[in-house]
């Protein structure tokens, strides 16, 4: 028969319980869960990258519904217990229900800790520790005035979110230096400077004397020396205090924390605790990695076997910022401790070794980090460093006088070997994953968790695949965007994003372009990604685009240009045909042909004549511009209801419809659609990026097809029994590609990277949709237009040539 177990605090080191006693012994307990959050379990830790707009929250769930029922859980989520009776073992629930245990596991987590200063309790004042503080931060307009008292790890991850999203930050911090618990003054400095390169103000040695408001919203944070901080946000991040309040009125033992044994049980034989509650041994805990080591013993003995909680050294790092820092173990000053440090002003470079009888006790590294993990390894194994203390602080890749293999340093890493620090997965666990038939990063990954938290042991992580699988393993090469970077795309999108870069020399200036102005490989593919997410402050660079998308029509090989009407789902009109027959005639056009995209090709047009054929093709009603875009082309169409025995749906009018939202839309790479409406798909729809098939029960939107130099069939991604549907969801997926493909990347290319999984799942969810369809109709509110009119009144002179040299010279 089954125990119960009740587990109150889905917080991760609970989850993380739970994870391991569901595949452990998924039947030794009838499990429920309850949660003060209306939700189960996310990564906290990566609530930086969703302030800063990195990530989303479905991305950092850890436990969905599905999870939960898929293992029996019953969920509690939204009820906070009112109370414990150990001596009945029983839990009271909010409303009043009491539910027997056999076996109770707190994981109540900590309260952030609030400065009771004078107006702590206006409207506006919060701290930064769950969804819903981070939430509130994100409603904060750009430009809005955001002050951060603490000038710690979580204080300058708020900041550093804060400003990603526009808003004016000052960061207040009452020590001398940032991170003064974790960082050196030599490193606080560059910390100070970096962040304030990023518009972000620094206070230090600031005392906060109150906070002002008016109308009962802040208004200022008023510091001892008088000087005001006008704010419309105060955060408070300022520590976190173990929540023990439950724990202390069930009577069980309480210090800083509840406390707990080795084997993570309390003064009540039958309760245990995990994660920030807890007190082990005079410590309690903040980050991650002695969590998930707590989770692993508590569920352990929660099936009687045997294990121990041991605390170990730990180290920080510091993301979103953007500033690559790490520190760990003990570098404060003292008797018979030395330094060595290593400085690159050039570079921001700065490293500092505290040594104490050959052993590395502590570690700053401010720059360049990529060694970190050995400088720990050397500190948490207090490996003796005296043959090559002369090198050491250059790192592993320097030892014995020459640089060694770094695969070589990995292969000599023991078993123990700590490789994720956030899950406490040690290289032993990953080479066992890796024999029994995991044989990618996915693969660990799905297994041990290594890299799934923060990802900054990815690289790590990838070696010892290498080391261990030889030949068979080649690391992903990261390519960088061109000659004139080394990031890749994806991380250039980043930064534009997380960094809230708007301009091309901001970009240039924030991921270290080489080259002063970029190149014809980086520039259109910058210029697409700072329209594609900054559509309202960006304005688009001409310059940095293709010549057939700067002269809106498609140069020839004899230096001629084609020009393609728009015919809207490829329907025309005699008016129409009439107006293309005579431009034809009048421009002396050479060639006119049908295209495969349903539309008439004007080809052999002069250059100097673009304007003029554009003018009298505009005055008959007919648009173009994006014919030979990086962006919609066409939405081909059969002739559906109106005409066919076999046609279900009117495809003509959704072809329309959906080709008058489409145009103007750039996207990474040229978007054709098609809508057929049956099965027999006389529109061909299942090869294009987008397809659509009508059927009897509505509509069937696949994606990923071509017909160019690859070809590829569609793949169902959703059927909607509305023509409305159809069309938001076509219009959700097009913005999902525009914000997060690789330029130049059509959709199929995009989906073999992110899998169609990924793309269902976003756009399944219809609060994700909507969003998604909002941004869309922001920048379509910009580039929904016809560009060929614009350039008839504005532009018309440029596309005369600058000299008639065929012209005989005058006597």
């Amino acid at each position: 028969m089954k125990q119960k177990l009740i587990v109150i605090g889905a917080g991760m080191a609970s989850g993380r319980v739970l994870e391991h006693l569901v595949e452990q012994a998924p039947e030794a307990y009838d499990i429920t869960l309850f949660n003060g959050e209306p939700r189960g379990n996310y990564n906290r830790i990566m609530l930086s990258p969703v302030l800063s707009g990195d990530k989303t929250y479905d991305e950092i769930v850890t436990h969905d519904d599905a999870w939960y029922a898929d293992h029996g859980i019953t969920c509690r989520f939204g009820e906070r217990v009112a109370g414990i009776d150990r001596a009945a073992r029983t839990v009271t629930a909010p409303g009043g229900e009491v539910l027997s245990y056999d076996k109770l596991l707190l994981g109540t987590g900590s309260n952030p800790f609030i400065i009771p200063l004078p107006g702590h309790d206006l409207q506006g004042v919060i701290a930064y520790r769950d969804l819903e503080d981070t939430e509130r931060m994100m409603t904060m307009d750009a430009g809005k005035r955001v002050v951060v008292i603490g000038g710690g790890l979580l204080g300058l991850e708020a900041a550093a979110g804060m400003a990603a999203r526009g808003a004016e930050v000052t960061v207040v911090h009452i020590m001398g230096h940032l991170m003064e618990r974790q960082l050196d003054e030599s490193a606080g400095f560059l910390l100070r400077r970096a962040l304030e390169d990023k518009g972000i103000t620094v206070r230090c040695q600031a005392n906060s004397k109150q906070i002002l408001g008016q109308d009962g919203h802040v208004r200022a944070l008023q510091l001892d020396d008088g000087t005001e901080l006008p704010c419309d946000l105060l955060v408070m991040a300022v520590g976190i205090r173990p929540n023990v309040a439950l724990g202390a009125d069930a009577g069980l033992a309480v210090g800083r924390g509840i406390h707990v044994d080795d084997q993570m049980v309390t003064s009540d034989p039958d309760v245990l605790a995990v994660g920030e509650c807890v007190e082990h041994d005079g410590a309690v805990f903040g980050l991650v990695a002695p969590l998930y080591d707590q989770a692993k013993v508590a569920a352990a003995t929660l099936l009687g076997q045997q294990a121990a909680f041991v605390q170990k050294e730990l180290s920080t790092k510091l993301k979103v910022t953007g500033c690559d820092l790490f520190s760990a173990g003990d570098f404060a000053e003292g008797e018979g401790r030395e330094d060595i440090v290593f400085r690159d002003p050039a570079r921001g470079v700065y490293r500092r070794l505290v040594i104490e009888k050959d052993v590395i006790v502590g570690a700053v590294m401010y720059g360049d980090t990529a060694d970190s993990n050995w400088f720990f390894g050397l500190i948490r194994d207090k490996t003796d460093i005296a043959e090559m203390r002369d090198t050491v602080i250059f790192g592993p890749a320097f030892q014995g006088g020459a640089p060694l293999d770094p695969m070589a340093a990995v292969a000599a890493l023991p078993r123990d070997a700590e490789i994720c620090g956030c899950n406490g997965v040690c290289k032993g666990q990953i080479e066992d994953a890796i024999l029994g038939g995991a044989t990618d990063l996915g693969g660990v990954r799905a297994v041990t968790k290594a890299s799934g938290s923060c990802g900054t042991c990815t690289g790590l992580v990838e070696q010892v695949l290498a080391v261990t699988l030889g030949d068979e393993f080649v690391i992903p090469a990261a390519q960088g965007i061109c000659g004139c970077c080394d990031m890749t795309h994806e991380d250039v999108r980043r930064m534009i994003k997380s960094q809230r870069l708007t301009s091309m020399p901001a970009v240039w200036q924030a991921c270290d372009w080489k080259t002063p102005d970029g190149c014809h490989v980086c520039r259109p593919a910058l210029n697409y990604y700072l329209l594609a997410d900054w559509p309202l402050e960006y304005a688009d660079d001409p310059q940095s685009r293709f010549i057939n998308e700067r002269k809106h029509a498609n140069i020839q090989k004899d230096g001629t240009f084609s020009v393609v009407p728009r015919m809207w789902g490829g329907i025309t009109t005699p008016d129409e045909l009439r107006a293309i027959a005579d431009a034809a005639d009048k421009y002396a056009v050479p060639t006119v042909k049908v295209t495969g995209g349903q539309r008439i090709d004007l080809l052999g047009v002069k250059g100097e004549d673009l304007p003029a054929i554009w003018k009298d093709l505009n005055d008959a009603g007919m648009v173009s511009g994006y014919a030979y875009s990086k962006g919609l082309r066409t939405v081909k169409t059969c002739v559906g209801t109106d005409h066919c025995r076999f046609g279900t749906q009117d495809s003509t009018g959704l072809g329309i419809k959906l080709e008058k939202i489409l145009h103007g839309a750039w996207t990474p790479h040229k978007l054709k659609l098609a809508v057929s409406g049956c099965p027999r798909n006389c529109a061909e729809a299942t090869c294009k990026d987008i397809g659509v098939v009508c059927v009897d029960s509505g509509f069937q939107v696949s994606i990923g097809g071509a017909a160019g130099m690859d070809v590829k069939e569609t793949e169902l991604l959703i059927s909607v029994p509305t023509e409305q549907e159809a069309i938001d969801v076509i219009r959700a997926v097009t913005q999902l590609y525009r914000e997060n493909a690789r330029y130049l990347h059509r959709i199929y290319k995009w989906m073999a990277l992110v899998g169609l999984d990924w793309i269902k799942e976003r756009i399944e969810d219809p609060t994700e949709r909507a969003a998604l369809i909002e941004r869309f109709e922001v920048s379509q509110s910009i580039y929904r237009h016809d560009p060929w009119a614009e350039h008839v009144t504005k532009q018309a002179d440029t596309y005369q040539p600058l000299a008639n040299l065929s012209l005989e010279a005058a006597e």
